[in-house]
């Protein structure tokens, strides 16, 4: 009787073996001095950065969701590692934390090695644009699990801050400026509208749409905006009071979870908006307050800073490349008021 094995079970160990030996220098490109050993073990071992008086460790996880869906339409595999780790190092930076190091979760039906080295290749760039090391993860083979060619991610960040520079946003006050910090795109929320709108237009991933300069897939795989060394020197300039990252929900969302009780904001619509957003709400239709709580609307992060900061603040982003502009102010609203309201047309 013919021996089964775990290959004719669905599971290659040898193509596992392969991946690690392709993405054993994208993993080493990423690594910071406080990493102790490499890759290979069963975990991994990371000190403290010198110099913190009272450390405190954070720590985040977030995924790509369906935009991993136009990832495997368009075939390009090779951007939405960078998505993983935006998600995760931009949510532990509002708190003011240097992301310190990274890991993933990769999950699929079969393990196509060079699909897999994409991926992991823009988790590396990501690690680095964040500048944090990427330390480990899990590829996981499971069978029928999931859909033949698709795959699912997961990431997890652990970053450090003083505990004296903890930004906690107790300090906002009435009359302090919200600055926006320019999206690159869509980023990775409200894929599943995204997807809905294209089918029904029958717009195809390879069509460039009048006025846009790539592609309809090269627009919508364009990487989440990772803020974390731009935001790092902005911190070493000027107080922020807060930041927020504009993910799923909007501006409307997610900008009270960083405000005390009792404050909201005035936003003034007017900052440039990407034209992906246009062709979104024009071809769905979908409403204006629709759009508004579902996409980030070329906003990707919020800081709350004095009106005297102002200036410097958008001077110290758009020297480290973001582009920044004030958008509104904190206000004190009525018991009967949003929380956030939106001036204008968006």
């Amino acid at each position: 009787m013919k021996k089964l094995t775990y290959r004719e079970a669905g599971v290659d160990i040898d193509a596992g073996e392969t991946l690690v030996r392709k993405i054993k220098p994208l993993v080493a490109s990423t690594m910071r001095k406080e990493v102790l050993g490499g890759i290979g073990g069963f975990s991994s071992l990371v000190s403290l950065p010198d110099g913190l008086k009272s450390p405190l460790l954070v720590s985040g996880t977030d995924g790509v969701g369906t935009k991993l869906k136009i990832a495997f339409a368009a075939g390009n595999h090779k951007t939405v590692g960078i998505d993983l780790v935006a998600m995760c190092a931009n949510d532990v930076l509002v708190t003011g934390a240097e992301p310190l190091f990274f890991l993933d979760y990769y999950a699929c039906s079969e393990l196509n090695p060079d699909a897999a080295a994409d991926v992991i290749a823009g988790i590396a760039e990501g690690c680095r644009l964040a500048g944090c090391a990427l330390v480990g993860g899990e590829t996981a083979e499971l069978p029928g699990f999931y859909s033949s060619g698709e795959y699912d991610l997961a990431g997890f960040v652990v970053g450090v801050v003083d505990k004296d520079r903890v930004i906690t946003g107790n300090d906002i006050s009435v009359g302090d400026a919200v600055i926006g910090l320019a999206s690159s795109g869509v980023h990775s929320n409200g894929y599943s509208l995204v997807r809905a709108v294209v089918e029904k237009t029958g717009a195809r991933l390879t069509d460039r749409l009048p006025g846009f300069a790539e592609s309809l897939a090269d627009t919508l795989l364009c990487p989440t905006q990772i803020y974390c060394r731009p935001v790092k020197a902005l911190l070493g300039e000027v107080p922020v009071k807060s930041l927020a990252h504009i993910t799923g929900g909007g501006l409307p969302d997610n900008i009270p979870r960083t405000l005390p009780e009792g404050l909201g904001v005035v936003l003034k619509a007017g900052w440039p908006v990407p034209p992906i957003f246009r062709w979104l709400a024009d071809n769905g239709p979908v409403a204006p307050e629709e759009m508004i709580r579902t996409f980030n609307m070329g906003i990707g992060m919020t800081a709350v800073v004095a009106p005297g900061h102002i200036q410097k603040t958008i001077e110290t982003l758009n020297r480290n490349g973001i582009a920044a502009l004030p958008i509104g102010e904190v206000v004190r609203p009525g018991p009967d008021d949003k929380r956030v309201v939106v001036e204008g047309d968006v």
